[in-house]
């Protein structure tokens, strides 16, 4: 693996004349478009791939902006494409590479389109953090429905790609509190450590294609989005008791 509110089609997003993540974390009014924003892009200060609704700024400098690592509540949302490491041993590729770039596109606006951030993509999977730094009250709704999109999305479009069998994506998602900072001293991007990530990790490990692993946590703060999906309790690596999952399928 290689590490790099309403739903709308990627290509409707970017809009914002302000970085939205500055705005919302220090009330600083940073141009990401129009004429004021031509300036900033002299100094590198531009439209983040993260989210192209927030800047540059949030992505590489957070920390020395805000003086200190942050500890806020997040939800965390996990993909990967199934079977992925079959898949490459049996297509090209050119054929995989069309493959991931379908899964990361299409995950990617479905999650820009709710005010989440890609936070890292590794390959065939990706995570995503909501309530960070674009502020959202309903992070763990925003979550889900991303994660829907997702599952909606990238069925039609993997749908059309031949590789002799059905390719799925895998879901997983919790809430809870996360520590947001710069971990390494060689690598400036933001990120989120802590338990909250590495159980929705797990709990994406365990989904099966087309399904969505959702954590007892996040179906707390939004019980009308799963109030239809079963219940399964999870053994899940490293932690010592069964682990209750609410499983949400599309289609």
């Amino acid at each position: 693996m290689t590490t790099t509110t309403a739903i709308r089609h990627p290509a409707r997003l970017g809009t914002a004349g302000i970085c939205r993540g500055c705005w919302d974390q220090m009330h600083m009014p940073i141009p990401i478009g129009g004429p004021l924003s031509l300036p900033l892009r002299a100094f590198g200060i531009t439209r983040s791939k993260m989210n192209p609704d927030i800047c540059t700024i949030c992505e590489r400098s957070f920390q020395y902006v805000k003086k200190q690592r942050h500890i806020t509540s997040a939800t965390i949302l996990f993909a990967d494409i199934r079977n992925y490491t079959g898949l490459s041993e049996r297509v090209g590729a050119v054929e995989l590479s069309h493959i991931v770039s379908l899964f990361q596109d299409r995950s990617a606006g479905a999650i820009w389109a709710n005010d989440g951030i890609v936070n890292k993509q590794m390959g065939d999977g990706l995570m995503a953090i909501f309530n960070f730094p674009i502020i959202r009250r309903d992070h763990a709704a925003a979550a889900i429905m991303a994660a829907r999109e997702i599952q909606r999305s990238c069925a039609e479009a993997l749908a059309e790609v031949d590789v002799g069998e059905p390719l799925g994506v895998g879901v997983g998602i919790h809430t809870g509190d996360v520590q947001i900072g710069e971990f390494s001293s060689f690598h400036s991007d933001f990120t989120a450590i802590g338990g909250v990530v590495n159980q929705a990790a797990r709990l994406e490990s365990q989904a099966a294609p087309g399904e969505i692993l959702i954590s007892a946590e996040t179906a707390l703060q939004a019980p009308r989005l799963v109030d239809d999906g079963e219940v399964r309790m999870l053994s899940l690596k490293g932690i010592g008791q069964p682990v209750e999952a609410r499983v949400l399928r599309i289609g």
